[in-house]
């Protein structure tokens, strides 16, 4: 009986499974993420305002320090996929072990680092006398949970690489539901108040950490990897982390220059701005999926030095980024009557946040390509571009919004900042995928 012949029929759907597969469950645990610190905010709220005041500062930033490190999931994921599409499991299993490590020491420099400036961190935020107590109590307690919170990134990142996001849903799903009992059973039944709910926050980070290390010790132990650090891999996984470092650093610029000049627009305009923002996070949750997918199939084609497969797998990505684009900014035109009112019943906030909500429905195709040609990029190791596409970025943005009010802009006029934005993203991330130099196949980059 003969094979039936390879056509791009076939292969779409080979491209279209493997997407489906690891992009699915990546949304999951994505979702359930922010989930974490609304739990603590409806457990928080009922104990008071200046509690959850407290609250609102310290995972504000909590968040912020942690968002900074999430290069070692990114950075991991396309070293480990690399090993796995050479075909050396234990190397693979190995670089993540670095990636486990390094997360472990910068964690610790973390904790070292915030600890004693936690008042001072409280107080840059300009937390009110009422609630700066709280915020100090609950982000000093919290601190301690920040090496598990690494290391839960790296090991995200190595079970990517290993072409697993089941794994880390089933995670991120317990250690919400552990996080939820722990708070309502620390903050009342122990009569901890906000102590209660950082702790229950820490343990139930511990607990996602202590499960992610069980299953790559296992992984270790069966293909026979080293679990010792090594200087000199810890050192690789550093590097490589450092242009992510930079991408990063400048998309938190982008995204914190937008919400000053929002401020400077009025309250109408920033409270607007902030329930926009709010939207647009979870329509990225759903294109960053298909970015994770990306990381992880780019990464394993290129180590097999599978050019034509990588090439393909980044053509059929991009036509999901697309066609989520799309659907995403369908339903954000069809859904509007239905989550707005959810979030405000002040009619000047409705009549400022409905132009600029069309803007961003306008320019979610554009954000679905960007997404997918980050994580294509990012699974071929091409961190250095990365980092200087985002910086470019930022400087084209940065004046562009910071004369939206000078000349008389609202919010509709951001977020059409904004969308430029993403625009010169997507035309620098497409000028270096059509160049293909981003293609450097075998086990390392």
């Amino acid at each position: 009986m003969t094979q039936a012949p390879a056509t791009p029929k076939n292969g779409r759907r080979r491209h279209d499974r493997e997407i489906i597969a690891l992009a699915v469950p990546a949304f999951g645990a994505l979702v359930a993420e922010p989930l974490f610190v609304m739990v603590d905010s409806a457990v928080v709220g009922h104990l008071g305002t200046p509690q959850l005041a407290g609250l609102g500062i310290a995972a504000a930033l909590l968040m912020t320090a942690v968002s900074i490190f999430v290069f070692l999931a990114y950075a991991t994921t396309a070293a480990v996929a690399r090993r796995v599409g050479a075909g050396d499991l234990p190397a693979a299993i190995r670089q993540g072990m670095d990636g486990i490590w390094l997360a472990l020491l910068l964690g610790a420099a973390v904790v070292a680092l915030a600890m004693p400036t936690a008042p001072w961190l409280v107080d840059v935020f300009g937390a009110s006398d009422t609630a700066a107590p709280y915020a100090i109590t609950y982000l000093r307690i919290s601190i301690l949970g920040i090496p598990a919170m690494l290391v839960v990134l790296a090991a995200t990142g190595v079970l990517r690489g290993l072409q697993d996001t089941r794994t880390p849903l089933y995670v991120a799903i317990a250690g919400f539901t552990a996080n939820a009992a722990l708070n309502v059973t620390l903050v009342y039944g122990a009569g901890l108040g906000i102590a209660g709910s950082a702790w229950g926050t820490v343990i139930a980070q511990a607990g996602m950490a202590a499960a992610y290390l069980v299953v790559v010790i296992r992984g270790a132990r069966k293909h026979g990897a080293s679990l010792r650090p090594d200087a000199a891999g810890i050192r690789a996984s550093a590097r490589a982390g450092v242009p992510l470092l930079i991408r990063t650093l400048s998309l938190r610029a982008v995204l914190m220059i937008a919400t000053a000049v929002a401020a400077r627009l009025g309250d109408v305009d920033i409270a607007a701005h902030q329930i926009i923002l709010s939207l647009w996070s979870l329509t990225a949750f759903a294109l960053d999926a298909i970015a994770i997918a990306g990381q992880a199939i780019i990464g394993r084609y290129l180590g097999a030095d599978d050019e034509k497969g990588a090439r393909e797998a980044c053509r059929r990505m991009v036509e999901w980024g697309i066609g989520c684009g799309i659907v995403l900014g369908v339903l954000i035109v069809l859904a509007r009557p239905l989550f707005i009112p959810l979030f405000t019943s002040d009619p000047s906030v409705k009549d400022t946040l409905l132009p600029a909500l069309l803007v961003v429905a306008v320019s979610q195709p554009i954000a679905g390509v960007v997404f997918v040609l980050d994580g294509v990029l990012m699974g071929a190791g091409d961190g250095r571009y990365l980092a200087w596409a985002m910086l470019v970025t930022l400087a084209v943005f940065a004046p562009v919004a910071l004369l939206v009010p000078s000349l008389g802009g609202g919010l509709t006029a951001l977020w059409w900042a904004m969308t430029l934005m993403m625009a010169v993203r997507l035309i620098t991330l497409w000028l270096r995928t059509r160049s293909g130099r981003w293609i450097v196949t075998g086990a390392t980059r």
